[in-house]
């Protein structure tokens, strides 16, 4: 069957359905939560997110949790965006994870799911643990379509991270 002419044009400009966007090379994130042998072990509270250059939350990642009443201890992730938005923490929401080495990936769009522009974000990830201690770390990198190798480095409850991306085909 031939498809007619008349129907390509609107087809290739993404007038019928969604808007078209270009694809990308997501941002491979990996993360390790270290073993800890002293004390009352607990698996970490966890949340992982992206922010713009004025560090506003642009896509909540992923959140490790048991019970949403410790989303406080996460103090970062608590005022920024899970006290005003609890359903999109509901939908993000998985199990705690105990020691070891995690792969998660942003493909470079909001909450929304709309791609967002070239630019300067921040990787945020927060841990606190019952009876343990909490941590932050930060990575600044650059959404342009150029490669990102990036370590960030191992904290009380947040063990090596790597960012990864390579350059926009």
């Amino acid at each position: 069957m031939a498809v007619k002419s008349w129907l390509l044009l609107p087809l290739s400009l993404g007038l019928f359905g969604a808007a078209y966007a270009a694809p990308t090379t997501p941002l491979q994130i990996e993360l390790e939560l270290p073993s800890i042998t002293q004390g009352q072990y607990h698996r970490p509270y966890v949340a992982v997110w992206i922010e713009d250059a004025q560090e506003k939350p642009v896509r909540l990642i992923e959140v490790w949790r048991e019970k949403p009443d410790w989303d406080k201890d996460l103090r970062r992730f608590w005022r920024k965006t899970a006290r005003a938005d609890q359903p999109l923490v509901d939908a993000r929401t998985g199990a705690t994870k105990g020691p070891g080495r995690y792969r998660l990936q942003w493909q470079g769009d909001d909450d929304a799911g709309k791609a967002v522009p070239a630019g300067k974000y921040q990787l945020v990830i927060e841990a606190a643990r019952e009876h343990g201690g909490r941590n932050m770390v930060k990575q600044v990198f650059d959404w342009d379509g150029s490669a990102i190798a990036l370590d960030i480095k191992a904290g009380s409850e947040i063990g090596k991270v790597h960012l990864s991306r390579g350059a926009k085909s």
